[in-house]
């Protein structure tokens, strides 16, 4: 069992009393905590799916902006290479 500083180990009952305590100090305002502790989980969870779908797009157009830099490096090498025979 845990050990709280000097008091000993705590066992059930000890819990029990505890959470008697805690009801009766936020008993009215726990429907207020749970309704934003639920409002939370579901906005981290929104955000979650928002960054996932963000890092998917990423990935997925990922390999056309390497395609689309690798084309423009090899013309404007060709321009170059071009513009110094005329030279």
């Amino acid at each position: 069992m845990n050990t709280l500083a000097f008091l000993g180990p705590i066992g059930w009952p000890e819990l029990l009393i505890l959470a008697f305590l805690g009801l009766l100090i936020f008993g009215k305002r726990l429907p207020e905590v749970g309704k934003s502790a639920g409002q939370f989980i579901v906005s981290f969870k929104k955000g979650l799916k928002d960054t996932e779908r963000e890092v998917d797009e990423a990935v997925e157009n990922e390999p056309k902006k390497i395609e689309n830099d690798s084309s423009k490096t090899t013309t404007e090498s060709t321009t170059k290479s071009e513009q110094q025979a005329t030279v």
